[in-house]
């Protein structure tokens, strides 16, 4: 017998003694769907994928993977854009899946707090605070599918980041099990807390190399009870970044989202589709504008119209159109939210996750621009993504039929993130603003980022997880982790 199907047998063995057979996934046909992200770019083994069910067999199978030396790869619900919950080859790992630990454990209307599993899908997050009267306002194209574990561990953002941040802002207390199995109940739901380090954020965007997360408490908000949506065309970036400015000092803070589309990435996401465009697609750029409030006496459509009024006297817009329903506005937010699938199904698509100072956006975008259509011929760029923090994803999509190989396919992506990732640095910005490192950036954050950033990052590393166990080959390169006598 091999020592890897050694090891896999006691593994499994003593995995099923501790959640059962049913939650111990070992053979092929049933590990395919864990050990591949939802782009199929990335693939990796395991030697066994576990489903707990409570946050004690969690902490039992961390226990465990560390006395086997078998690295623990936490997973949600795989909706990642870096391969993060994918394991990295160089290891033997146990991917431990936290779907089934899904439960929304308590609301308190009083405190707009909730207290949610890790498994729990982001929808049923939603609906279950919505019933409550509340909000919970993170919201992505994957809110069906994607879960607050992952959400947590990548500080995602999504269309709402412009009124109420990212996880990073609505995170008010974790459970997490760490390297070693113990427990650490963080799960206070408190505004207001200076008793010592605030240890919650460094589990969060940490994707599960510090530690697995269990649960979560959340900030909740009033439900708002008024909304509009509006989709405009502009002449240009810097015209988006101006209406931005216009519409957040016309309208206060009912600026729920303002996301930009170029027109190339908005005719691809309607051919995918099979639709008629929501407007006449005539200008390079289009926004899609979202004000809400609970004011029982505002409107927003006549805010809408007085503001995109205003905006065409200032020369900011060619054209406007004010969705008159909830329908009609779910149609709108769905050729946003359906970028990512749209641009699979047209060819090999790479995402980039970049973030500038909101004031470089434009200048960010005609750098990038001139670059990657220089040394990409078969190849479409388009843009969407954040005004309002600066997020603006560039996305290639390689045709396929150019592309033939895994191996072009890779090196092509490869010198579209650096060229990407170069820019955004020339203009003090981050080579990752919400998606994370995971596999597929770990080579340009040791370029790019600040050695003592890194340094840093390296001590916490070995500090929670001296063995190197969780998540290893994810964020941090292995020797950085591995290297000693490191002084900050």
């Amino acid at each position: 017998m091999s020592d890897v199907s050694e090891m896999r047998q006691k593994l499994v063995s003593a995995a099923t003694k501790i959640i059962g057979g049913k939650g111990t996934l070992s053979l092929p046909s049933e590990t395919a769907g864990y050990l591949m992200d939802w782009r199929r770019r990335y693939r990796g083994e395991a030697l066994a994928v576990v489903l707990p069910t409570s946050v004690e067999q969690v902490s039992e199978l961390v226990k465990l993977g560390r006395s086997l030396g078998v690295a623990i790869v936490p997973q949600a619900g795989n909706t990642g854009m870096t391969g993060g919950a994918i394991p990295a080859n160089d290891y033997p790992s146990m991917v431990l899946n936290i779907s089934k630990l899904n439960r929304v454990r308590e609301i308190d209307g009083l405190n707009n707090s909730v207290i949610v599993e890790a498994g729990c899908i982001l929808a049923r997050l939603r609906e279950a605070v919505e019933r409550a009267g509340k909000l919970f306002p993170m919201l992505l194209g994957s809110v069906g599918s994607c879960q607050v574990g992952g959400l947590v561990s990548t500080n995602a953002g999504g269309v709402n980041v412009l009124r109420y941040g990212n996880m990073r802002d609505l995170v008010l207390g974790l459970e997490v099990v760490l390297p070693n199995g113990r427990v650490w109940n963080g799960l206070k739901v408190l505004r207001k807390d200076n008793s010592g380090y605030d240890l919650k954020q460094l589990f969060i965007g940490a994707e599960g190399t510090l530690g697995v997360v269990t649960a979560a408490a959340l900030k909740l908000f009033p439900k708002p009870t008024n909304s509009g949506t509006s989709m405009a065309s502009l002449p240009s970036i810097q015209a988006a970044v101006d209406l931005l400015r216009f519409f957040a000092e016309g309208a206060g803070g009912k600026v729920e989202a303002f996301e930009i589309i170029s027109k190339g990435q908005l005719e691809n996401v309607i051919s995918h589709h099979e639709e008629s465009p929501p407007m006449p697609l005539s200008s390079p750029w289009y926004v899609l504008i979202e004000l809400a409030d609970s004011g029982v006496d505002w409107d927003p459509n006549q805010a809408f119209e007085q503001l995109l009024a205003g905006a065409v006297e200032r020369g900011l817009i060619h054209d406007a159109i004010i969705a008159s329903d909830s329908k009609k506005a779910e149609r709108l937010w769905r050729l946003r939210h359906t970028i990512s699938e749209a641009n699979m199904r047209k060819g090999f698509s790479v995402a980039n996750d970049t973030s500038v100072p909101i004031s470089k956006i434009a200048a960010f975008i005609e750098l990038v621009d001139q670059r990657l259509k220089r040394q990409f011929k078969a190849a479409d760029v388009y843009y969407a993504g954040h005004v309002g923090d600066g997020n603006i994803h560039v996305i290639i999509v390689f045709d396929r039929a150019f592309y033939d190989t895994n191996e072009k396919r890779e090196r092509a992506a490869a010198s579209a993130n650096f060229i990407v990732h170069e820019a955004s640095v020339e203009l003090d910005g981050s080579i990752s603003a919400e998606h994370g490192i995971g596999l597929m950036h770990i080579d340009e954050l040791e370029r790019f980022k600040c050695e003592v950033d890194l340094e840093m990052m390296a001590q916490i590393k070995r500090a929670f997880d001296p063995d190197n166990i969780m998540n290893p080959g994810k964020v941090l390169a292995a020797p950085r982790v591995a290297a000693r006598n490191l002084t900050i």
